[in-house]
């Protein structure tokens, strides 16, 4: 004998679990789209280093107990 209770289309509605996992899907899916996105748009520059040249600043140390 079943517990599950029975409805008269023969078909159940969707659990909260079910509709977690199409929820965490479509939001995975949108995910992957927007990083492929951005892997086109900065892709080119990977080893292009030439204009990234920071600037650089040197500080001397004082010694004050010499």
């Amino acid at each position: 004998m079943s517990t599950l209770p029975s409805t008269e289309g023969g078909k159940q509605p969707p659990s909260v679990y079910t509709v977690m996992l199409v929820l965490s899907m479509v939001f995975l899916l949108i995910a992957v789209i927007a990083m492929w996105i951005e892997l086109r748009r900065w892709a080119p520059d990977y080893f292009r280093t030439s204009g990234a040249n920071p600037m650089v600043q040197v500080v001397s140390t004082v010694d004050h107990f010499a």
